[in-house]
């Protein structure tokens, strides 16, 4: 036990709340299944969105913004995709509130709206709606829109960042005039998240495709990044759907092609959300707190004095604001921490709950020999150190911290997939070792769905990189051609 957090061995997901609330991330809010976002989450939620923001826009894609209410008569319009939300939908029915007389505020039963308006959970009707009066002729294409909004999806049960009523994320929304084209755009976005992924969360990822049954509503094909969290879970961290021309057809969006034909355009839509912030915790902490990868840390290095008297506070200080002036020159953000209301134990456990990287105290006597204490949150290593280059050396070891995280959380997906030739031995390895789990499947939806019923595991993803291999399904002794990725998931 530390700091108030159940051991994540003990309880894995009380321990997640425990630090997502104690690490000041997010909290609960007075609305059932939403969560305030804290500033010192938020700012996460800022570095990650700064950083895709940037790859969408070195990719082409521009920002715009789409109305929150959509009108319930646009979901009827694609059959499959209004039956794959119908149960998770907010519906706004009147538009004024009254007072009764009796100190009671009721619904104005005569502002009923005319037709009721759905509060977004994804917008891809409201968009083609949109795209019919934008897209006339092949020369209006490729039109390559991203918007970063909150939606609606009414979640019987929520857990903190993982699954909330309400959450914020990024939704893409491309049209193309070939089918190719549209492919292509769906492949890279996939690669576009699996390299944010692995780059800047330190989080191993697969690459892979998602069979019909677990298929976006309304898609022809999603493509998707899988990781595994600690308790061996899968967690699905961003997807990317080609669309083909089902929403083209239902809001009838046509181009005139460079031969003059009249055609409907091909269609993706892509997202990642603040699940992606369940991701950061689940993969890397620990039960002293958050372990934060050095490029998305809002703090990568914390400055500690330890000191007995104002004058040697004063001391301590030109050495910590030189040497957070030669850090800050670097782009490194660092902070300070000389609060005379904290002792330096405290600030330790702080920042140490909060995942900052790499701390730096400095006391006494390392004033009289010129060193300073390194402490890393990766490996809880410390070290004494010479002042002289130590912006370099702090430079270099916020790039090993960041590998060494990633190289941590790949040996432990290594060590969690695992093959299962039968389906008893499914069945054990699901129970007793959790992880993903390689296993031949014989194609269809009915054993997939089977499966899902009696285990409660899912396949997670068809692998991009996946080799061809003769087999027999697991459950039911047929034919398979290659294997897919198992897991019970979040």
């Amino acid at each position: 036990m530390s700091k108030g957090i159940i051991s994540k061995d003990e309880d894995y997901s009380q321990w997640f709340n425990d630090l997502v609330v104690k690490a000041d991330l997010a909290e609960h809010s007075a609305v059932k299944g939403c969560m305030v976002i804290k500033p010192y989450g938020y700012s996460i939620w800022e570095k990650m969105q700064s950083v895709l923001d940037q790859m969408f826009k070195d990719t082409g894609h521009s920002n715009a913004y789409f109305p929150l209410f959509i009108p319930k008569s646009f979901f009827s319009k694609e059959a499959s995709h209004v039956e794959g939300f119908a149960k998770e939908c907010a519906v706004v029915t009147h538009y004024r509130l009254k007072n009764d007389g009796e100190g009671n505020i009721i619904v104005d039963e005569t502002a009923k709206l005319e037709e009721e308006l759905i509060v977004r959970p994804t917008s891809e009707t409201i968009i083609w709606n949109t795209y019919r009066g934008w897209i006339q002729s092949y020369r209006d294409l490729p039109l390559l829109i991203n918007q970063w909004a909150n939606v609606v999806r009414w979640e019987m049960r929520t857990r903190l960042f993982l699954r909330t009523t309400e959450f914020l994320w990024q939704e893409g929304h491309t049209a193309h005039a070939t089918a190719e084209e549209a492919i292509a755009e769906t492949e890279q976005m996939l690669h576009v998240y699996a390299d944010f992924a692995e780059n800047w969360l330190a989080l191993p990822v697969v690459r892979g495709r998602k069979t019909a049954n677990e298929r976006f509503a309304g898609a022809l094909d999603t493509y998707c990044i899988e990781a595994l969290m600690q308790d061996g879970k899968a967690l699905q961290a961003g997807t990317s759907h080609f669309l083909g021309q089902n929403f083209a057809k239902a809001f009838d969006v046509k181009f005139t092609s460079k031969e003059g034909k009249q055609e409907f355009v091909w269609a993706t839509s892509w997202g990642v959300s603040t699940r992606l912030m369940g991701a950061l915790v689940m993969a890397h902490s620990d039960d002293s707190g958050l372990v934060l990868p050095p490029k998305l840390a809002p703090i990568q290095v914390v400055i500690v004095p330890i000191f007995r008297s104002e004058e040697e506070l004063a001391q301590i200080s030109e050495v910590a604001d030189a040497l957070s002036k030669a850090l800050k020159a670097k782009n490194i953000r660092v902070k300070y921490d000389n609060r005379d209301t904290q002792r330096p134990g405290f600030k330790f456990a702080e920042y140490e709950l909060k995942g900052i990287p790499l701390r730096v105290a400095i006391g006494g006597r390392d004033l009289a020999n010129g060193t300073v204490e390194l402490a890393r949150r990766d490996t809880k290593t410390k070290e004494t150190v010479q002042q002289q280059g130590l912006a370099e050396q702090i430079e270099q070891l916020l790039v090993e911290i960041q590998d060494n995280i990633f190289q941590k959380a790949l040996k432990f997906r290594a060590e969690n997939t695992r093959e299962a030739n039968t389906y008893d031995e499914f069945k054990q390895m699901l129970d007793e070792t959790p992880g993903f789990i390689s296993a031949h499947w014989d194609g269809t939806p009915e054993t997939e769905q089977r499966i899902k019923e009696e285990t409660k595991a899912t396949i997670r993803c068809i692998p991009l990189d996946n080799k061809l291999e003769d087999g027999t399904c697991i459950l039911t002794g047929k034919p398979s051609i290659q294997r897919v990725l198992f897991a019970r998931a979040y």
